[in-house]
């Protein structure tokens, strides 16, 4: 191709291919993605019985049930799905790093890498606490409402999607500090952002502790908690990237 002369715009092909490069480059890992979880979630529902074993232990002693012919087998599919997702997370993780990695400085790119890296154990600390904390309170708490005349029945479908949900909804929210390390590693958040917002942050943590917990105050309550406790943990890691960020810079004034 010939170079364009001097004060002359590149051809539009020059400008776009960047652009489409990186579709391109975004289009590899997201089917690299895809292939994994969906192989992680075939082989998961080989393992789907042991599972749901293990999810039903904090009810042990209640009777389940399955009120139609499918609904234990939907309950198995949705179970291999998120066990899936969880199996496929190192994958996802390593795919993002790779497609974000060329575009950061190595400052960042320390950073980024360890919020990365972490994300995974936040996820699995979130998991962890509801299905060993919240999960038995959760259950104590609305069988406290049963008595002689009504006898809890519960559904193995409900109930596997209950826990599920509950699960991975604090996988999620265990995630905020580690979107805040990312974004603040970046430049585009500071605490000083937060904590201005804090009254509106609150307000929207209950929102979304609606959102996405089962329809029950207790188990919204008992998410937005600990979000609030992240949300104050995101504004102390940003607090520190913002004084390591300082000195750098100051530190990079007196070499000029």
């Amino acid at each position: 191709m010939i170079a364009p002369e001097a004060g002359q715009e590149a051809p539009v092909s020059d400008k776009v291919m960047p652009f489409y490069s990186h579709l391109a480059e975004l289009r590899k890992r997201i089917i690299v993605v895809l292939v994994v979880f969906i192989i992680a979630t075939f082989v998961s529902f080989s393992f789907t019985k042991p599972m749901a074993d293990f999810i039903m232990k904090p009810a042990s002693g209640l009777k389940f049930v399955f009120l139609s012919p499918p609904d234990l087998f939907i309950a198995f599919v949705k179970l291999s799905v998120y066990a899936g997702l969880a199996f496929s997370l190192p994958v996802i993780i390593y795919e993002i790093w790779m497609f974000v990695r060329p575009a950061i400085g190595a400052t960042e790119r320390r950073s980024i890498l360890g919020a990365l890296l972490f994300s995974g154990l936040f996820f699995v600390a979130g998991a962890a606490f509801a299905y060993f904390v919240i999960v038995p309170f959760t259950i104590r708490f609305f069988l406290s409402y049963s008595s002689q005349m009504v006898e809890p029945m519960i559904s193995i479908k409900e109930y596997l999607g209950f826990i599920s949900d509950l699960c991975v909804a604090f996988g999620l929210t265990f995630e905020l500090p580690i979107a805040a390390a990312m974004l603040g590693a970046l430049g585009i958040l500071k605490a000083e952002i937060l904590i201005r917002s804090r009254r509106i942050a609150i307000f929207g943590i209950f929102i979304v502790a609606a959102i996405v917990t089962p329809p029950d105050v207790v188990s919204q309550i008992l998410l937005a908690v600990p979000m609030l406790g992240l949300f104050e943990l995101s504004i102390a890691i940003l607090r520190v990237q913002g004084r390591r960020r300082a000195k750098l810079e100051m530190e990079a004034g007196i070499e000029a």
